[in-house]
C-alpha cells in the first residue's frame, strides 16, 4: 500500500533555528574560554576547554543538525523511518568528526599558538 506523508515544514525551520541559536552560544562560550585561557595559561589546559560547557551547545547544533536533514529528506518524499534512519548516522558520525578534530585543534594550539595554525605557511 502507497502511503503519502506530509512533509516535515515545521521539523526543518525548528532545526534551522535550533542549530543557529545553539550556534551563537556555542560561538559565545568558545570564545570567552579561550580568552580565559589565554589570560590564565600556566593554570589550565586549552584542550581542558572541551567540557560539559562547550558539549551541550555543541549537543544542541547536533539535534538541529539532526532534524534539518531527517526533514529535508522528508520534503522529497522519504519516509520519515528512512529519512531519519539515514540522518541519525550522517549526524552521529560528523558530530564526532568535528568533536575529535576541534580536541585536536586545541591541543596542536597548546603546543604551538596560532602560529601552529599558519596554513599559509604550508
Amino acid at each position: 500500500m502507497y502511503s503519502v506523508y506530509d512533509p516535515p515544514y515545521v521539523l526543518l525551520i525548528a532545526g534551522l533555528l535550533v542549530s543557529l541559536a545553539s550556534g551563537v552560544a556555542f560561538d559565545k562560550v568558545l570564545r570567552q574560554s579561550v580568552q580565559d585561557w589565554a589570560k590564565n595559561r600556566s593554570t589550565r589546559r586549552l584542550t581542558d576547554l572541551q567540557g560539559t560547557q562547550l558539549f551541550l551547545p555543541f549537543l544542541g547544533i547536533s539535534i538541529g543538525v539532526f532534524l534539518f536533514l531527517g526533514s529535508g529528506m522528508g520534503i522529497f518524499g522519504f519516509p520519515p523511518q528512512f529519512a531519519f534512519g539515514i540522518a541519525l548516522p550522517l549526524t552521529v558520525f560528523s558530530s564526532w568528526l568535528i568533536w575529535s578534530q576541534m580536541g585536536k585543534i586545541f591541543a596542536q594550539l597548546e603546543r604551538g599558538g596560532s602560529k601552529a595554525l599558519d596554513l599559509d605557511s604550508l
